[in-house]
């Protein structure tokens, strides 16, 4: 008979309901596919002060690695992908850490979104999975919220009409100069550095072997890179667009054994989410996870505390602090 100590330990590694929840619809997944299936959530819709901490970031790769560890790779990935993006370092180099480990044997399931970065990450699998609810998103790259397109346009505007009237110039000069140095030339860089990305592993993976290959990719760029076509960087584009500009998409509704086990996963990731502390979760079928908790720490000023003032939050996880910085070039 165990003793109290015991029963407290086993207690502690059955986790909460959330966990209990998440563990069984994950590995049922796992088990109708025979696949590796490894869930890459963010809580940003939950949490939206936590900002870049809860977007694609290089602490990600800590949690892939936790989560592959000890996968049998030879039966390739199932990623069920929820984000609204991040970095596009971070994107390359989890991206490049994935083929490295499936050799490209990755199927990407959007339950809801998959957005701007999480677009990327699923262009470089064999394929997409969506439901008449999932959306991604345009991969143009931002500084902060600055469309880096859109800072290219203005600056060849301003060119265009003081050459024509050179009465605008000082008009034009004040615009102009709250750029800081150099900023449009990493304007240029970064629209070059998130296609030339895209391009590759779209001809590697997803679009390799296609005899309309180069056309194809030349689309698919231009409706995900050039912010005049897309003209908002939170634009939702639906299975159905995403199947027109010649992306491979697969219809949840196709299986509805699979669909059912998808959603149930969703579901149950956003009451997490919602409910605990969690705004990032990447877990396996084995329910070995990586966690990322923000937690409320009371100081002075708070209700608790006649003196105080607000309750900050404090970001933590994996044993140490996650706080993430702004990433200056983002998609």
């Amino acid at each position: 008979m165990p003793n109290w100590s015991e029963l407290l330990g086993e207690i502690g590694r059955l986790g909460s309901p959330f966990d209990i929840l998440r563990r069984k619809y994950v590995s049922e997944l796992a088990r109708y596919t025979k696949r590796n299936v490894i869930c890459y959530y963010s809580g940003w819709l939950q949490k939206p002060e936590l900002g870049a901490a809860s977007a694609v970031n290089d602490i990600d790769k800590n949690g892939l690695m936790t989560t592959i560890n000890g996968l049998d790779t030879s039966k390739g990935l199932d990623l069920v992908l929820h984000t609204p993006g991040g970095d596009t370092a971070a994107t390359e180099s989890i991206v490049d850490y994935l083929w490295s480990k499936f050799q490209g044997d990755i199927r990407c399931f959007v339950p809801q979104m998959a957005m701007s970065a999480g677009t990327m990450i699923a262009c470089s699998c064999k394929e997409i999975w969506m439901g008449r609810q999932s959306s991604l998103g345009p991969i143009d790259p931002q500084f902060g919220s600055i469309p880096a397109h859109a800072v290219i346009e203005e600056f060849e505007r301003a060119i265009r009409e003081v050459q024509s009237n050179p009465a605008t110039a000082p008009v034009w000069q004040v615009l102009l100069s709250k750029y800081p140095p150099a900023f449009v030339g990493e304007c240029q860089k970064a629209i070059t550095w998130s296609s030339t990305l895209a391009d590759s592993w779209l001809r590697r993976n997803m679009l390799v072997g296609r005899e309309d290959q180069d056309k194809c990719v030349s689309t698919v760029l231009r409706e995900l890179v050039d912010h005049s076509v897309s003209l908002a960087h939170n634009r939702h584009l639906s299975a159905d667009k995403c199947r027109e500009i010649g992306l491979e998409i697969r219809s949840l509704e196709s299986d509805q054994k699979l669909q059912d086990r998808v959603l149930s996963i969703h579901h149950i990731y956003m009451h997490t989410l919602s409910s605990t502390g969690a705004f990032k979760i990447i877990e396996n079928q084995s329910g070995k996870a990586f966690i990322l908790q923000a937690q409320q720490v009371l100081v002075a000023g708070s209700p608790t505390c006649p003196q105080a003032g607000p309750i900050p939050t404090e970001i933590a996880g994996g044993g140490g602090p996650g706080g993430v910085p702004e990433p200056p070039n983002a998609v």
